[in-house]
């Protein structure tokens, strides 16, 4: 997970501008003039305006500030709509999303930290009773099954994980720990939606707000690898990480997924690889961070895949470039497997500096044609 998120968060700016006003229209893509402009800067968050019909919705964000931000859409709640990350300072971000008619918050948030300044914003209008793409209609439903499948996969795997911390058996919980991770891994983006769960799950010590109580895989983490011990503590917050994975089981079936949610939380994981599983902070003390990078790759491309046919159709350039980059990634990423790992993959402390560059290149080769995909698939 990133380093902070509204309850914790990553980095930077992101989504949505708007789908037809009458006349003076959007393109259904979201192209087009009528986009919503979000300035930020360290001490502002501007939104050009605050009411815009639903639909397919567009922000054009510019960070003007010195600090690196993130721009979030919220539902009441704090129930993430949309984000997007590591928008850095005097650059922009250009998302497309699905809107529904209701109220809002935009946050934006520089340095990464807190709530973010927000914005309240109101999308107007009914939502949209007209047949969508069948296509779509097919792919959002497949993932919700595999979202499903990911999550009822990982119950075992931290079952296995929490039993290993509750009988002190230190090397028993290092080999469950990365396994334990991967269906989490592969679909982030919706368990992060909830807003509450993935700061107690996933949060690492650097992103606690204040006053937060620091719980979850990372916890156990550092108590595995850099303590090398399990104390009371510790079998106390296995029995708290099995609660919250299995509430997490629970609820998602009750997000709300939307092919250009499936696009742009594509794009989250691989802005999760770029800024934590590369740099290697993500996994600090276990260096499990290979496995984590693998899941959140796999997590994109399934979304792609199911988003594919419609794609290819609007777009046949860009789904020839996603293919072509999502391959090289995951033959990178196979160049540093390890069979004698219980991730199946070489501890990231081993990997030198040359082979992170190239794993970092292949990120973002993949990542800026990936951006666009909410684009393509938009009706």
């Amino acid at each position: 997970m990133r380093a902070v998120r509204p309850r914790g968060a990553a980095t930077a700016a992101a989504v949505v501008a708007l789908l037809a006003l009458s006349g003076c229209a959007e393109k259904a893509d979201g192209s087009g003039s009528d986009a919503i402009q979000i300035t930020a800067n360290d001490s502002e968050c501007k939104v050009s305006r605050t009411s815009f019909p639903a639909g397919h919705v567009r922000l054009k964000v510019e960070n003007k500030g010195s600090k690196v931000t993130e721009v979030y859409v919220y539902a009441p709640g704090d129930r993430i709509v949309t984000e997007r990350e590591n928008i850095g300072p005097g650059t922009k971000a250009d998302i497309v999303a699905e809107v529904k008619a209701g109220a809002y918050e935009i946050a934006c948030k520089p340095g990464m930290k807190g709530d973010g300044i927000r914005q309240k914003v109101t999308a107007t209008g009914q939502n949209s009773a007209k047949p969508g793409d069948p296509r779509l209609d097919k792919a959002v439903a497949e993932y919700r099954k595999y979202a499903q499948e990911q999550a009822d996969e990982t119950l075992p795997k931290a079952e296995k994980f929490a039993a290993a911390v509750k009988a002190g058996d230190v090397e028993g919980a290092k080999k469950a720990y990365a396994v334990s991770r991967v269906g989490w891994e592969r679909t982030e983006p919706v368990a992060e939606s909830f807003g509450d769960i993935d700061p107690k799950v996933d949060v690492r010590e650097d992103g606690l707000e204040q006053g937060q109580t620091w719980t979850g895989w990372h916890r156990l983490e550092k108590a595995l690898w850099k303590d090398g011990k399990i104390g009371p503590e510790e079998k106390k917050l296995a029995d708290q990480l099995i609660t919250d994975l299995r509430d997490w089981q629970k609820r998602v079936g009750t997000a709300e997924i939307t092919a250009t949610s499936m696009a742009n939380g594509a794009k989250e994981l691989l802005d999760e690889v770029a800024t934590g599983k590369v740099t290697g902070e993500e996994e600090r003390y276990s260096h499990t961070d290979l496995a984590d990078f693998q899941a959140n790759v796999e997590g994109a491309h399934k979304s792609y895949e199911l988003l594919k046919p419609v794609a290819a159709q609007k777009d046949p350039a860009l789904s020839t470039e996603l293919d072509k980059q999502f391959k090289a990634l995951f033959a990178l990423l196979d160049k540093h497997r390890d069979k004698g790992s219980p991730d199946g993959f070489a501890a990231y402390d081993k990997v030198g500096k040359d082979d992170r560059k190239k794993l970092s290149d292949a990120v973002n080769a993949l990542a800026e044609p990936l951006s666009k995909l909410a684009a393509a698939v938009a009706t």
